[in-house]
């Protein structure tokens, strides 16, 4: 079934070429290699739909991964997603000032490295999911005092408004997008990819035992007070000192949240017990509440004269949540990125990060294991991931991106599963691979 839906995504990327070349007119035709869009502009149809406020997109991020080193065990894995996506302007379509809807939906195929192979915490794809077909976005958006303000209600998620660096989000390894101290320490994974939720609900799927990606298998449950709700705030700063381009180079936010879920203990059961404690009920005990907060700072620390973008920028995001009821209590994610290092080159980018994921009480947790057991094991305490990565463009359509990872620790530093030998650590692990992102 991989190797059927690798050939799919080749098939859509060769008609998509050929339609490209074949359905414009001589006169009006781009270069393959000049134009936004592999597809173009269709003849001049899909500028006359924008302009009549219907805008269709499709991209598609296909990439093959390879640990020949540590992990669980050694693997190479391909994995996609074909992202297709609606943006209604409603002020043109109905004369609805103010108004916009928009709707995406992702085709998800291949396996996961990190659930598969590397048995790591910070997953190693941003596009790592369960194979699937899903609605994600989906919402309704008016804008006030003239684009000052706006509200937007629906099917909306966490990593689309909140806790984003525009500095790390090129980065392959999925901490670097949304946090993990989020899709680790939240109900399912919280309302990040692959999932969207209605705005504010806490859980984006059912309860119930087993993958949540299962149990919400097309994105269409749209949950609302099932698994609580998880209110957001964030404020942001920008301080350019010179603004040359139409976006924001160095900023700083500050954002909080907090989910109304009961969020079992990591390390005592009801009654005051050490889970570990054999006289133990094994019945965690419960917390009513979760909160967290964290930081974002983006920063242009040199920029190339004459050049809007080009330069060396640095990102940094701490993010904190308790650690008694949370797997993670601490992330930090830093690193650096060049755009336009090399002279002929002006829209590739190099980058260099790391990340760094503390476990809270489940560490105490192990160590009280080993004091009842008697018996010795790893003890938990964070994992961490260095990442090289280049974004090489191609074409304004096509970009090229080879990726290094070393996974340090992984799982937290938790016990390997059989047949390695008992009590053995995960092994540190080295990632490889190639990033392909086409844009339609």
């Amino acid at each position: 079934m991989t190797a059927l839906r690798a050939c799919v995504h080749a098939v859509v990327a060769f008609t998509a070429i050929i339609f490209g070349l074949v359905n414009q007119p001589v006169v009006a035709q781009e270069g393959l290699f000049e134009r936004d869009r592999l597809t173009g502009d269709w003849g001049g149809v899909r500028k006359q739909w924008e302009d009549a406020g219907v805008a269709l997109g499709a991209s598609d991020v296909s990439e093959t991964l390879s640990n020949p080193t540590g992990g669980i065990r050694q693997l190479t894995i391909y994995q996609g997603l074909l992202d297709v996506s609606l943006n209604l302007d409603l002020d043109k379509l109905l004369n609805w000032p103010g108004a916009s809807f928009y709707t995406d939906g992702y085709w998800i195929s291949g396996e996961g490295l990190s659930k598969n192979a590397v048995g790591n915490l910070l997953a190693v794809s941003s596009i790592e999911a369960l194979a699937s077909t899903r609605l994600h976005d989906m919402w309704l958006q008016q804008e006030f005092l003239n684009k000052q303000a706006s509200l937007r209600v629906g099917q909306i998620a966490l990593d689309d408004e909140f806790y984003i660096s525009q500095y790390s989000a090129g980065f392959v390894n999925s901490t670097f997008g949304c946090p993990d101290i989020w899709s680790t320490d939240l109900p399912s994974g919280g309302a990040c990819y692959p999932f969207a939720t209605p705005a504010f609900n806490g859980n984006p799927a059912p309860s119930g035992p087993g993958d949540p990606q299962v149990r919400n298998s097309s994105g269409t449950n749209f949950l609302i007070g099932e698994g609580g709700f998880m209110p957001i705030a964030e404020l942001a700063y920008s301080f350019d000192e010179e603004p040359i381009s139409s976006s924001r180079l160095s900023d700083v936010k500050l954002g909080a949240w907090y989910h109304t879920a009961d969020f079992p203990d990591q390390r005592r059961d009801s009654s005051g017990r050490a889970l570990a404690d054999p006289a133990s009920s094994g019945i965690p005990a419960t917390h009513s509440s979760n909160f967290g907060a964290y930081l974002v700072v983006d920063k242009m620390l040199w920029r190339r004269p004459d050049t809007a973008t080009q330069g060396l920028a640095a990102f940094l995001r701490v993010g904190y949540a308790p650690p008694d009821r949370n797997l993670i209590s601490l992330e930090v994610d830093a690193g650096l990125t060049f755009k336009g290092l090399f002279p002929t080159r002006e829209l590739d980018v190099l980058g260099v990060g790391a990340s760094y994921a503390r476990i809270g009480y489940a560490r105490r947790l192990d160590r009280d294991e080993i004091l009842f057991t008697g018996i010795e094991r790893p003890i938990r305490d964070y994992e961490s991931v260095l990442e090289i990565t280049y974004e090489a463009r191609i074409a304004p359509w096509w970009l090229l991106q080879p990726d290094l990872q070393l996974i340090f620790r992984p799982g937290g530093h938790t016990v390997a599963p059989l047949p390695a030998p008992v009590g053995r650590p995960i092994p540190n692990a080295l990632v490889v691979g190639l990033r392909s992102g086409i844009t339609f």
